[in-house]
């Protein structure tokens, strides 16, 4: 009952700050449209959607569902395009032609506002988790793929995201450069990771997990990130500190269960590499990190992943109100020269160069145990990859 509560108040709450989000400094005639973001297949809410459409002038309207997928949104009068995304839109997105008349709200229907998955994604098979379950239980398609195809370029680069299940490294990852180097040049040319619990070895080095900082191997620098497998069995009280991802899954605080007697706890991490999206709630230390720092100019190359976003192409687009922060967005190419004379720019706002996204957690990620409220969670971050 607390947690129906606290979900109908953040909606509450999301809804009204949405609505202030629209850039309408311009006194252009608008109408309002409203709906819910939902998954492909499965229909479930999608919280923290970016919705935004464009006047004449490219000049931005933009809102983000709430809790429980709802939106509202001012909009130009006219024909428009009315644009739904999540993370930085490159995986994720839909589109609805829309016909806005002027001081009328408009309901759209939510078959035409569920999420399509663009990204072609690939999962690696591991001991201890199953996040291509929680994949499917939201209606969208993951590939498996081998440890030993993660040598294969060819492979890997075919892909926009790889998920690095707990258990799936084969021998001594300290010792793979050739996996390592290609982890690190698909993230630099736009790919995106998600590791976790032991799976961190892919990231910074060790044997099947990190036993001590400083290890030998894997592409991102020691001195970002330390994560020792110390961690011990029970539910943890964690607090959500992305005030983003609270009112995307309308929760602030949860408990975590670790299910198993040992994990990689994160010891230091360097929060101007990494942001900490959730933090243990009594010593304040990460429990979920972040980052779209990492980015190695020698290997800039092709960028990866589904030949069919081709004619698509991430930009950080500038809203035209005074103050307003940068807002990262995917576009159609052929709209491109129009948003560059806008002043916009190629690449993501937060990104350094072409780099992807890499998410890591401590905790596991089981579709069909009990992983607590964690579930909504590992669903953020699956669409916002």
């Amino acid at each position: 009952m607390k947690k129906q509560l606290l979900i109908l108040l953040l909606s509450m709450l999301t809804l009204v700050s949405c609505s202030d989000d629209s850039n309408n400094s311009s006194g252009q005639k608008t109408g309002k449209l409203r709906g819910k973001v939902t998954t492909i297949n499965t229909h479930k809410a999608v919280g923290g959607a970016l919705v935004f459409a464009f006047d004449d002038e490219k000049n931005i309207y933009y809102t983000y569902s709430n809790a429980t997928g709802d939106f509202e949104l001012d909009t130009p009068i006219g024909d428009r395009v009315v644009h739904i995304q999540t993370g930085d839109g490159s995986n994720f997105r839909t589109t609805i032609n829309v016909v806005v008349q002027e001081n009328q709200t408009q309901q759209l229907e939510e078959a035409s506002l569920r999420l399509d998955q663009v990204a072609r994604v690939a999962y690696v098979n591991g001991s201890f988790d199953n996040i291509e379950d929680i994949i499917a239980s939201l209606g969208y398609e993951a590939e498996q793929i081998t440890f030993s195809q993660l040598s294969d370029y060819s492979v890997v680069s075919q892909y926009d995201i790889i998920f690095l299940n707990c258990g799936s490294i084969s021998g001594n990852i300290a010792n793979n450069t050739t996996v390592t180097n290609n982890l690190a040049t698909f993230v630099t040319n736009g790919g995106s990771l998600y590791a976790s619990d032991w799976s961190v070895a892919y990231l910074i080095g060790g044997d099947t997990n990190t036993s001590s900082c400083n290890e030998t191997g894997g592409f991102i620098s020691d001195t970002t990130l330390c994560s020792v497998n110390n961690g011990g069995s029970g539910t943890l009280n964690a607090s959500i500190t992305n005030a983003a991802l609270a009112n995307a899954i309308g929760l602030s605080t949860l408990d975590i269960e670790y299910d198993l007697g040992s994990w990689q706890k994160i010891v230091t991490v360097d929060e101007s590499f990494w942001e900490v999206l959730v933090r243990d709630a009594n010593t304040n230390e990460a429990l979920m990190i972040k980052t779209n720092n990492f980015f190695d100019q020698s290997l800039v190359g092709s960028r990866v992943g589904n030949s069919q976003n081709s004619d698509w192409i991430t930009i950080c687009h500038v809203p035209d109100e005074n103050g307003s922060e940068p807002i990262t967005i995917t576009i159609e190419a052929a709209d491109l020269q129009s948003h560059l004379d806008h002043g916009d720019t190629l690449g993501s706002c937060s990104a350094v160069g072409t780099s992807g996204t890499i998410y890591y957690t401590t905790f596991h990620n089981h579709a069909n145990q009990n992983i607590g409220n964690s579930q909504f969670i590992l669903e953020h971050v699956i669409l916002n990859l």
